[in-house]
């Protein structure tokens, strides 16, 4: 794996997730709002950002939900490809011994 690149199916939800994304700036969304508009009606997803930290998603109707299933079925593929370990019986107190 290329170093940099998230690793696991964090990683790959992540990126699935940020695909077409652009990101601008509170202040520039209040300017351009109904320029971003439009690019949401071509199917356009944008990230606004305040002070350089992610705080809002615009995306098309559907397309957050798309996402979503699109993650989720990534994570339950990858929890299906996982060997099953068998542990044994164990007690609430053992399952937070290492916490205390």
């Amino acid at each position: 794996m290329p170093p940099g690149r998230p690793r696991g199916i964090v990683g790959n939800i992540t990126t699935l997730m940020k695909t077409s994304e652009k990101t601008v700036s509170a202040a520039d969304a209040n300017r351009r709002f109904s320029e971003l508009l439009r690019g949401v009606r071509e199917g356009r997803s944008f990230v606004v950002t305040s002070h350089g930290k992610p705080v809002a998603k615009i995306v098309p109707v559907g397309k957050g939900d798309e996402m979503a299933a699109g993650a989720r079925r990534a994570l339950l593929a990858r929890l299906r490809a996982e060997p099953i370990v068998e542990i044994g019986r164990w007690t609430r107190d053992e399952l937070y011994e290492d916490v205390r």
